[in-house]
């Protein structure tokens, strides 16, 4: 028989608080059109964005993170003390180690709590959520702070038409912590590793180290294959979260998916076939593509406008470079 003994955490968990920072500089189209050749209304009509925001010097991951937090923190009713997991979902910190992690939960007055960074890319705000709920569950911490964050700037190549228009930059921060009722579905997740090179980095940091090429490294990506795989499969896998959940389209009342591009946000939705009451996120016309940032920003508008409101039930998917995806049904705070 075992002597260790049994870890005793919450029966469940849920999202207490959330919180968003933008950056201050607003990045129209007509800045994007300066180093590429292509219109605002092609533009408008590939990805459904007008603007973006680029962050400053000054607003580094660290500090856009510590923004969010310092919101999500106060909208859950607790103190920072209080934490005991920290989470950072983010492929554009350029430190190998140590983790920002580390860095954003002192400078959020934290304590001492777990602190690791995660990359999954557009789908790390999910994989950090399920994290997050699993060491509630079991007992490992009472409250976890986790946080999407991206300054995709910095890994823009603002010549490429393919790609020079999409990323923005911004950080979103959610509390996760105990609940008596189920609040976060089972998560559907996973990844197509044959399926790598359609988003990925141009060089990697090694070969730059080596050949010091004149361009920074920057992503890039097949776009029409990845439009095709985001359409068709990630609305299969969002059925799997629905299924997992017990629910039905019917029963929704918010669809926040990646704030990849409009056309493939209106093309899920119709591939659900959600019902028109069904509030569905649409951030990215405004804040364009911020991968592991883009669904806690995009519900933190939702409830700040008062699209959403709180209890409302809401299916979040996301999924980007990997490819790696993760869908789950959760009550919102």
């Amino acid at each position: 028989m075992s002597k260790i003994k049994p870890s005793q955490g919450a029966p469940y968990a849920r999202i207490m608080g959330v919180g968003g920072y933008r950056p201050t500089r607003v990045v129209p189209n007509e800045v994007i059109l300066e180093t590429i050749d292509s219109s605002d209304e092609w533009i408008r009509s590939r990805s459904g964005i007008a603007t973006r925001h680029w962050a400053s010097e000054e607003e580094t991951v660290a500090a856009m993170s510590v923004e969010a937090s310092g919101k999500a923190i106060a909208d859950a009713g607790i103190t920072p003390e209080q934490i005991g997991a920290v989470i950072v979902s983010t492929v554009s910190h350029f430190k190998q180690t140590p983790a920002i992690a580390t860095e954003i939960a002192h400078l959020v007055g934290a304590g001492r709590p777990a602190a690791f960074d995660i990359s999954a890319g557009c789908a790390g705000f999910g994989y950090g959520l399920t994290l997050a709920k699993g060491m509630i569950v079991e007992g490992s911490a009472e409250y976890v702070l986790v946080i999407g964050v991206e300054r995709l700037s910095d890994l823009t190549d603002k010549e490429d038409r393919a790609t020079a228009f999409l990323f923005g930059d911004g950080a979103g921060a959610v509390v996760v912590g105990p609940s008596k009722v189920p609040a976060i579905g089972p998560t559907v997740w996973g990844s197509e590793g044959d399926k790598s090179e359609t988003i990925k980095q141009t060089v990697a940091w090694d070969e730059f180290h080596a050949e010091r090429p004149e361009k920074f490294p920057a992503i890039t990506q097949e776009g029409q294959a990845v439009f095709r795989w985001a359409v068709f499969e990630m609305a299969k896998v969002a059925q799997q979260a629905l299924d997992a959940a017990g629910i039905s389209p019917e029963d929704l009342d918010v669809f926040i998916p990646h704030q990849a591009n409009m056309r493939i946000i209106d093309s899920m939705v119709k591939t659900l076939k959600l019902p028109e009451n069904v509030t569905v996120a649409r951030d990215v016309e405004t804040t364009g593509n911020t991968s592991a940032a883009s669904i806690p920003l995009a519900m933190e508008r939702l409830l700040a406008t008062g699209q959403a409101k709180s209890g409302d039930t809401a299916l979040v998917i996301g999924f980007g470079a990997g490819l790696v995806y993760a869908a789950t049904v959760v009550t919102l705070p």
